[in-house]
């Protein structure tokens, strides 16, 4: 096998020519800093790597070893994020490889139209996103009701909460279970409450994500993570992705900051970015259209 056919193309982004140097001692996958392949007037961002990990046949089995794809994604990650330093990039997926130089320009020449269509939708913009997350009652709890749940049986949630405590401070016995009428009556003043909760919740979202829209260009509403996904404990009720001009991040960080305590009693808002613009880089995402969910 000849040197040429040991190495492929790996394409981190396609952007405009940058204005500014990227960090001399940025490196990619493999451990290699990435090159500015130029082709009228777009620029990739490349560099080698090595046939036997990224030819079609062992690329795919290295995509079932979650080691390999945790360091190739965060040497991935680790030069979008300093090419948004210098640009606004279209960052490209993870693992995008051609056969060479040739198959890259023909890539930029064939997606030419699109890819200057989109940057220039998100020129001078970075995405920021906002998270906003409760508490589920179910959560708050784990901790008095494991032992019940382990057992099957209903002693502690049938007991009000308020008596427990009287009686324990008062030294009496404690009290003795409710009726089967009162543990239902009980539960439904539970339920009860937690919708009027959701509720809250959903309308103090929607709030903050309408306020945070009309400071930038664009937005886009993610699906809720799965909370077993995010470090975050509770349920997402917001997962949004905002497009705001590089210059008006730090008032959009303020506007964040100073919603964040607004009737926002056991919920959790997560603010994180800068970002490339993932988020609007799609052929399905149009100027204007920040109100559809896209994923």
């Amino acid at each position: 096998m000849s040197a040429t056919s040991d190495e492929l193309r790996y394409v981190y982004a396609v952007c405009r020519p940058l204005d500014a140097p990227l960090a001399a001692d940025l490196t990619g996958v493999g451990g290699v800093p990435p090159r500015q392949l130029n082709h009228e007037g777009l620029v990739a961002l490349v560099g080698p790597v090595p046939a036997r990990d990224f030819a079609e046949d062992p690329l795919r089995a290295h995509l079932e070893d979650l080691d390999w794809l945790s360091e190739t994604a965060r040497a991935h990650q680790r030069v979008i994020g300093a090419l948004t330093s210098v640009t606004c990039p279209l960052p490209l997926r993870l693992a995008t490889v051609f056969r060479d130089d040739s198959g890259v320009r023909a890539m930029l020449q064939d997606g030419a139209e699109r890819f200057w269509r989109i940057l220039d939708r998100i020129d001078g913009c970075v995405e920021w996103g906002v998270k906003v997350h409760m508490e589920s009652p179910d959560h708050s709890s784990d901790n008095r009701s494991s032992d019940n749940r382990t057992s099957g049986g209903h002693s502690s949630d049938i007991r009000s909460s308020d008596k427990q405590s009287s009686a324990t401070a008062g030294g009496e016995a404690p009290e003795k279970p409710l009726s089967g009428r009162d543990y239902l009556r009980l539960r439904r003043q539970q339920r009860t409450a937690q919708d009027e909760g959701w509720k809250r919740a959903e309308a103090f979202a929607q709030r903050l994500h309408e306020e945070l829209s009309r400071h930038a260009d664009d937005a886009r509403l993610h699906a809720p993570q799965n909370s077993s996904l995010s470090d975050t404990p509770g349920r997402n009720i917001l997962n949004a992705a905002y497009l705001v001009p590089r210059a008006h991040s730090e008032e959009f960080v303020e506007l964040v900051d100073a919603t964040k305590d607004e009737d926002a009693a056991g919920l959790t808002v997560e603010l994180t970015g800068p970002w490339a613009a993932y988020s609007f880089t799609g052929d399905d995402v149009e100027s204007g259209g920040g109100a559809g969910r896209s994923r």
